[in-house]
C-alpha cells in the first residue's frame, strides 16, 4: 500500500484525537458524581487544588490547572456564589487576587472523597497502566511550558 502525502491528515494518524476523545470520555464518567455535588469538572478540579492549598492566588491556581484567567474567573465566581471560596484582592497589587477556601468548601471535601476511586473503577486500566499514562500525559503538559 503506497503512502499518500495526505496520510498525516488522517484522523487515525493523530495523537491529539484519542487524547481529546479520552479526555471527554473521562469527564463524562465524572458527571454523575459531580452532579450530586452541583459541580462542573472544572469546578471540581479547582476545589481539589483548594482542598490542598486552602489559599492561593488566581495566577498560581491557573498555572496548576493549565487554565487561563478568562476560564478561571467564571469558575471562581460560581464557586464563590456557592459559598465554597472567597476572593480577596491584594491591597499591595490590585491585579493579584487570592482565593481562600471557606469552611463550607472544606466540608464539601467529605462528600467528594469517593469520586476518584469510583471513576478509576470505570476507566479500564490496571494501576500500572494508569501510572504510565499519567507520567506520559504530564510529560506532554510540561514540554515547552512557559
Amino acid at each position: 500500500m503506497s503512502q499518500s502525502k495526505y496520510d498525516a491528515l488522517k484522523l487515525e494518524n493523530q495523537l491529539c484525537f484519542p487524547l481529546y476523545a479520552a479526555s471527554r470520555e473521562i469527564v463524562k464518567r465524572y458527571r454523575p458524581y459531580l452532579d450530586e455535588l452541583d459541580l462542573t469538572y472544572t469546578q471540581y478540579i479547582t476545589m481539589m487544588v483548594m482542598w490542598e492549598q486552602k489559599e492561593i492566588t488566581v495566577k498560581v491556581l491557573g498555572e496548576k490547572l493549565f487554565l487561563d484567567s478568562g476560564t478561571m474567573t467564571p469558575v471562581l465566581k460560581s464557586l464563590e456564589a456557592k459559598g465554597y471560596v472567597t476572593r480577596k484582592r491584594s491591597t499591595t497589587d490590585e491585579r493579584s487576587v487570592t482565593i481562600i477556601l471557606t469552611e463550607i468548601g472544606e466540608q464539601l471535601k467529605e462528600k467528594a472523597i469517593e469520586i476518584p476511586s469510583k471513576v478509576a473503577g470505570c476507566v479500564g486500566l490496571e494501576p500500572s497502566e494508569a501510572m504510565q499514562l499519567y507520567e506520559l500525559l504530564y510529560k506532554i503538559l510540561n514540554t515547552n511550558k512557559d
